[in-house]
């Protein structure tokens, strides 16, 4: 099988629990369940081995984790909204594929841990997104997290680590990111009827993140993750990373069908479900600013020291630094 067909479809989903919980409160919200019914029979007709999640609700600080537990079982609550109510859940895991990403990801470089015990904490958009895109564990499920620190050829790499395990194992796949487009939370009470997107600029940058999205142009987004997590996201992490991470596992080109299915605000963040199906035609062809990496050997600080930082220093002060840099 080819790297090419080793993903079949992508997919862009919101993991706050309201579409779950309470798809009545607001006809935003049901709308976004009906967005993801739309998923899961993309996702059942895909032929697809296995679901690839990549969730920026779970956080890790050192490295990256994969779960690789055959079968998770528990009840969950939301920590943000636990006035919604109990999620208990079933979610069937494919432990091996869990472990070929991680024993890949230590092959290029990174620091990987697999997490197979009883009773851990997954987080509420992957239990979210399972049990509305996969409510019988039809497919299993394969779940990385998000580490907080890393940057953009960090999570490239883990994405080629990804496609190094599926090859291995002759498997296809759907690819998932979940997270919400911009993601800052409303601070005071508001009624679900009267739901809204936070602020102005949010829906702003969520238009335009939505235009890309629709003409398919997935590296572009890649390549302006920086660009979002400044205009548009909270700032607790280290950059905009899953559209890294999807880019490098579909494919970093703009040949992409893309449909967004819905675009609704869930307590003040953009939420939306999109969908990504491979195609022959690139919207765009542009010139990328940023490289590909094989290995993780340290992050490349690709827009340089600014103007003044570099005034006065001579050409080979200046490469002997961005050596120390990782740069190649």
């Amino acid at each position: 099988m080819s790297a090419q067909n080793l993903v079949v479809k992508s997919f862009v989903l919101p993991g706050l629990p309201q579409p779950l919980l309470t798809p009545k409160a607001n006809a935003g919200y049901a709308r976004l369940r009906d967005a993801f019914e739309k998923v899961r029979a993309e996702i059942e007709a895909s032929g697809a081995d296995v679901i690839l999640i990549y969730s920026t609700m779970w956080p890790s600080v050192l490295g990256h984790q994969v779960q690789c537990r055959e079968l998770l079982e528990w009840t969950h609550v939301d920590e943000e909204f636990h006035d919604l109510g109990s999620i208990p859940y079933k979610l069937k895991m494919d432990g091996a594929l869990g472990r070929a990403i991680v024993k890949n990801g230590e092959k290029r470089g990174l620091h990987m841990r697999p997490v197979d015990y009883h009773g851990f904490p997954v987080d509420t958009g992957s239990v979210v997104a399972l049990k509305l895109i996969n409510p019988d564990n039809r497919i299993p499920a394969v779940v990385l997290s998000s580490n907080m620190y890393a940057d953009r050829a960090e999570t490239v790499v883990l994405g080629k680590a990804t496609l190094d395990a599926l090859k291995e194992q002759n498997k296809k796949a759907v690819a998932i990111v979940i997270s919400t487009l911009s993601n800052r939370l409303h601070q005071t009470f508001l009624d679900p009827k009267d739901d809204k997107i936070h602020s102005l600029k949010d829906q702003e940058w969520n238009l335009k993140m939505i235009e890309f999205f629709e003409k398919g142009r997935l590296e572009d987004l890649s390549q302006l993750s920086r660009q979002i997590q400044k205009e548009a996201r909270v700032k607790k992490v280290n950059n905009f990373k899953p559209l890294w991470w999807l880019s490098t596992v579909s494919g970093p080109h703009n040949r992409y069908k893309g449909e967004v299915l819905a675009y609704e605000p869930v307590c003040g963040t953009g939420s939306a479900v999109v969908s990504l199906v491979p195609t022959e035609f690139a919207s765009r062809d542009l010139e990328f600013d940023e490289d590909s990496p094989e290995v993780f050997a340290g992050e490349r600080n690709v827009l340089g020291p600014s103007l003044n930082e570099t005034r006065g220093m001579n050409s080979q002060t200046l490469n002997a630094g961005l050596e120390d840099e990782g740069l190649e």
